[in-house]
């Protein structure tokens, strides 16, 4: 069977080389199989859609098998792609979808994100009531851990407009085009994710945000190891 795709020599170096380049040059470069260009692609988006399928998944392992997944399907249909708006918030509404997947096949719920009823997701404050207490922010080597924790304590449409918003950064048009939801939604449920989490954590939250459900090096090496090794079969 031939490789699906062939490094072209188009542009020299590494993916380091095509760094600077924007999205959408990177995407056609990658059409024309460009094997630089999938992994300067895949190294820019794994911190963001990591973050988008562990606030799913809420779990590592699997968040990573589902952004694996993920650039499989997409960078395989490619072709199929219509840049109507940024690449980015299409490939991680791809890797919101796949970690769907994912949880339906692990606890057989067939209910979409989308659909659920924000009643049917709002928890009682006592879902939060054992949520570390300030004194316990103490320890710094620990506060990491404890934020992840009380994040996992949010229902799922509230995590994961959290975790687009307050942790990966993005504005409310942003967060809102990934989710394929409106603006007023996404305000709504931030609103009542940061009501769920304790002031204290909230404030905590501003100074370790860049550090939660980190992408590091070594996973996003193994990730793009990976899916390379999957396209070249």
């Amino acid at each position: 069977m031939s490789p699906i795709l062939e490094q072209k020599p188009a542009i020299p170096g590494n993916w380091r080389s095509l760094s600077d380049l924007p999205d959408d040059r990177l995407v056609e470069l990658a059409r024309e199989r460009n094997m630089l260009a999938f992994e300067a692609l895949m190294r820019r988006h794994n911190r963001r859609l990591f973050r988008v399928t562990r606030s799913v998944l809420r779990d590592a392992d699997n968040a990573q098998d589902a952004v694996q997944e993920t650039y499989l399907r997409a960078f395989t249909r490619l072709d199929t792609y219509q840049p109507t708006g940024k690449f980015g918030a299409w490939i991680s509404r791809v890797a919101l979808n796949e970690a769907l997947m994912i949880r339906r096949r692990q606890r057989g719920d067939t209910i979409p994100l989308d659909e659920v009823g924000e009643d049917a997701l709002t928890t009682e404050e006592s879902a939060v009531s054992d949520a570390p207490t300030a004194d316990q922010f103490v320890e710094a080597a620990h506060a990491r851990a404890l934020l992840e924790h009380a994040i996992d304590t949010l229902p799922d449409n509230f995590r994961t407009v959290f975790m687009l918003r307050a942790v990966e950064g993005l504005d409310v048009r942003e967060t809102a085009e990934c989710l394929d939801i409106n603006a007023a939604t996404v305000r709504t449920r931030l609103f009542r994710a940061q009501r769920l989490l304790r002031t204290e954590l909230s404030r905590r939250l501003q100074g370790e945000s860049t550090e939660i459900f980190d992408f590091g090096a070594e996973r996003c090496d193994r990730v793009v190891a990976h899916v390379l090794s999957s396209l070249e079969r």
